[in-house]
């Protein structure tokens, strides 16, 4: 027997849900929770084989209550399947994050349902075809980040010293007089050293510089 917490703020979904799953057969439905902190305590209570977690919530929202749930030694086989309108792909992407098993749209038939939470409570993956898309797209994303990042850090450290000293105050907001000040050198050399890092680092003009100091960490 799968049993299942319900967690939902709106008392007729989680109605509707308990019916399908309830008649499903092989399927229990063992508590109801309205909001994540509730979820929370019922779940260390009940020790749920999956939690089917609504997102948005008052209170403690579905994120935060699915990170807390899969950190707790006490629920180690306690899985959650997401139960979203897919609304906000940032959502779906956090909520992986933080440890859901699964997705599900709200829009999903009883079989679909049955099916999902079926699936996640023997350790099965489900994940909608939108939800995979929002997962590879996130993923896709920060390979992309981290090779920018690489590239950016090669960058910098084809700096010399002196031009990455001007470009670190060039990022603080300091102007060529205040940096030709700082280093006791002239203005002209300030100039000649920033032109010259922004060759290397592949900059059109000063405020891009600044840009690509701040992300690399020089400011």
């Amino acid at each position: 027997m799968t049993r299942v917490l319900l967690v939902d703020d709106q008392v007729m979904m989680r109605t509707g849900l308990r019916a399908i799953l309830d008649g499903a057969g092989g399927i229990e439905v063992v508590g109801e929770a309205t909001d994540g902190a509730e979820a929370v305590r019922l779940a260390v209570d009940l020790v749920p084989d999956v939690v089917l977690m609504d997102l948005r919530m008052p209170g403690m929202h579905g994120v935060e209550a699915t990170r807390r749930l899969r950190g707790d030694p006490r629920l180690t086989n306690t899985r959650v399947l997401v139960l979203t309108t897919f609304d906000g792909d940032t959502e779906t992407v956090a909520a992986l994050r933080a440890g859901a098993s699964g997705f599900l749209g709200k829009g999903a038939g009883p079989e679909e349902l049955v099916a999902a939470v079926l699936d996640v409570a023997q350790g099965r993956a489900a994940l909608s075809a939108h939800a995979l898309s929002v997962v590879v797209e996130d993923v896709s994303r920060r390979q992309a980040r981290e090779t920018q990042d690489e590239e950016l850090a090669r960058r910098i450290a084809s700096l010399t010293a002196r031009e990455r000293d001007v470009v670190t105050a060039a990022a603080r907001g300091a102007d060529n007089k205040e940096i030709a000040a700082r280093m006791v050198i002239s203005p002209f050399t300030v100039k000649t050293h920033l032109n010259r890092a922004m060759t290397k680092l592949g900059a059109r003009d000063r405020a891009q510089v600044v840009v690509l100091a701040h992300r690399a960490g020089l400011a």
